[in-house]
C-alpha cells in the first residue's frame, strides 16, 4: 500500500475523533494539557488497536474469500463511508459532551465509538493481505494528533458542530474512493 493511500485512510478514520474533539473543545470550560493528553492518547490507542483486531479476525476468513477479497474490502469501505455520510445528516446529541469527555466511562465509550470504523478497515487489510503494523501506527498517530488539534480548534471555533458534519461527509467520501481504487487495482472495474 502506498503512503498516500495509507494517509488518506488514516485521515478519514481520524475525522470522527476530530469531530468529537471539536465538540468537546466547545463544551469544556477550559482545555487543559490533561484533557488533551487523555483524549489524544485514548483516541489514538483505540484507533491503532481496532485495525489490528479487525486484521486478526480477517486472517481467519481470508482463505474463504480470497478470490473476492477486493469486493469484500470495497463493500466494507462503502458501508463505513456511507455510514459516516449518513450520520453527518443525523441530529447530534451534544448533551453527552457537556460532561468531561476525557474521564471515566465517557472516555472509553467515545474511544470505542470513534474507532469502530477502524475495525472494518483492519478487516479489509487482512483480506487484501496487507501487513498491519505500519497502518495501525499511522492511523493511531494521525488520530491522536487530530484529536489534540480538534480540542484546541473547538475552543476557538463557535460553529464546530457544523464543521464536524462536513468532516464526516469528507471522511466517508474518502473511504468510498479508496474502495473504488482497490477495485480498480484488482481489475474489477475500469477507471479512466
Amino acid at each position: 500500500m502506498d503512503i498516500l493511500t495509507l494517509l488518506g485512510i488514516a485521515v478519514a478514520l481520524a475525522l470522527d475523533t476530530v469531530a468529537v474533539a471539536l465538540a468537546a473543545g466547545i463544551n469544556l470550560p477550559s482545555v487543559t494539557f490533561r484533557h488533551t493528553f487523555r483524549l489524544s492518547w485514548h483516541f489514538g490507542l483505540f484507533q491503532a488497536m481496532m485495525p489490528v483486531i479487525g486484521w486478526t479476525g480477517g486472517l481467519t476468513v481470508r482463505p474463504i474469500i480470497e478470490q473476492y477479497d477486493h469486493w469484500a474490502a470495497f463493500v466494507l469501505l462503502l458501508l463505513v463511508g456511507g455510514n459516516m455520510i449518513r450520520e453527518a445528516g443525523a441530529p447530534r446529541d451534544d448533551a453527552a459532551l457537556r460532561i468531561d469527555p476525557s474521564r471515566g466511562m465517557t472516555l472509553v465509550m467515545l474511544s470505542v465509538a470513534t474507532s469502530i470504523d477502524a475495525l472494518a478497515v483492519g478487516l479489509s487489510f487482512a483480506v487484501l493481505n496487507i501487513p498491519i503494523a505500519l497502518p495501525a501506527l499511522v492511523i493511531g498517530i494521525v488520530s491522536a494528533t487530530g484529536t489534540a488539534a480538534g480540542l484546541y480548534v473547538g475552543k476557538r471555533v463557535a460553529a464546530a458542530a457544523q464543521i464536524g458534519r462536513y468532516a464526516d461527509i469528507i471522511g466517508g467520501c474518502v473511504l468510498i474512493c479508496i474502495g473504488i481504487k482497490i477495485l480498480a487495482a484488482h481489475g474489477a472495474i475500469p477507471l479512466p
